[in-house]
């Protein structure tokens, strides 16, 4: 008899232009102390006089964390913003709202599961080992792609390895899905998180582990890719809905399935360079043409046609030491290679193999 997973999702989810203004309506029936806070953590780009904070609805003793996400999140970062949070409040925040992009989704996440869980968010990088309940959490991403708003990990660099800690305990409860909040980002920024997107779909679609469930949301994500980033010349607010919709698509099919080379490899890049995740899916993906054949065709068009510079020889330099560094990482993520490549992956992704690939980058 089959052994079905029963994966969690996202119990609330409400999408549309202007809807973080009922942010405050929203986390209202949570408020079951006057003095309890509402943490929220958001991405110091915004800083303490813009719209977007303007508009976040403070109570009480509601605190706002600005993060900087210059580096990826890191297990010790987590432990220290759980730690603060902890000595300065006398009793368990009410919840964690994180707004910004995938590393803010990443860090609300892992604090609000830190709060209820001992020790250090490096104990939990691995599948299901998350004991306790987090805290009430809500994510409100402004930019779309990685998936994160919707997905039951939060990936972490940690002392010896990038991981997530991957639980049924760790999906937002609540998704606020605003596609105004995207306007006027970075349009590298744009470009490389999209692509995380798009990279995503092309790992679940090829691979091992694809079922009907992952596939129909899967192929969903991948049209809507293919419209945002083939035949639009502008992320217009057309663009700006459906790439919001494609992230989500996207991160619902491999909740169901999983990644492949491009992240497995990616995670190495991170751990050892501080490569940025979307940045490092697209210098990798830039070489698997023998495993994404179709895919890579495609990625490419998207390069050319909104011209954008892949970042080239990021590897050059690297000792033995390095190299092996990264190889660890990158095969320490056994699903991720099984779903690519098959059960007998390890023929294949030999540690030869993947020198070979990383001195290409």
């Amino acid at each position: 008899m089959t052994d079905y997973r029963n994966f969690p999702m996202v119990p609330r989810v409400i999408f549309g232009r202007g809807c973080f203004s009922q942010v405050g309506e929203i986390i209202e029936e949570k408020r079951t102390s006057d003095t309890a806070p509402m943490i929220f953590l958001v991405d110091d780009v915004f800083g303490n006089n813009t719209n977007l904070v303007s508009r976040i609805p403070l109570k009480n003793n509601d605190k706002i964390i600005f993060i900087n996400v210059d580096d990826e999140p890191k297990t010790k970062t987590v432990d220290k913003y759980r730690d603060d949070i902890v000595a300065e409040f006398a009793e368990l925040p009410l919840g964690i709202i994180g707004v910004g992009g995938g590393s803010i989704m990443d860090y609300a996440k892992a604090v609000a599961l830190m709060l209820t869980n001992p020790g250090s968010s490096a104990d939990y990088q691995g599948w299901d080992l998350v004991e306790n309940p987090a805290v009430y959490h809500v994510g409100v991403p402004t930019i779309s792609g990685t998936g994160a708003e919707i997905s039951r990990t939060t990936v972490l660099t940690g002392p010896v390895r990038k991981l997530g800690m991957n639980s049924d305990y760790t999906p937002f409860d609540q998704v606020i899905l605003d596609p105004e909040l995207t306007q006027g980002i970075d349009k590298n920024q744009w470009f490389f998180t999209g692509m995380d997107c798009f990279i995503h779909n092309v790992e679940s679609l090829t691979g091992t582990y694809i079922n009907a469930f992952s596939q129909s949301y899967g192929e969903k994500s991948m049209d809507l890719c293919r419209e945002v980033f083939l035949e639009k010349e502008e992320f217009d607010e057309d663009a700006q809905d459906k790439l919001m919709m494609a992230s989500f698509h996207g991160g619902m099919s491999i909740a169901y399935s999983q990644v492949g080379v491009a992240h497995a490899m990616s995670y190495g890049l991170g751990f050892l360079l501080g490569t940025h995740h979307g940045v490092g899916n697209c210098v990798v993906f830039d070489q698997l043409g023998e495993f994404y054949a179709e895919g890579v065709k495609e990625f490419k068009q998207m390069v050319v046609k909104h011209r954008i510079d892949i970042p080239q020889g990021i590897c050059a330099g690297l000792s033995d030491k390095d190299f092996n560094t990264m190889i660890d990482v990158a095969l320490s993520l056994e699903p991720l290679w099984e779903n690519a490549l098959g059960k007998n992956w390890k023929q294949i992704a030999t540690r030869e193999k993947l020198r070979s690939l990383y001195e290409l980058m």
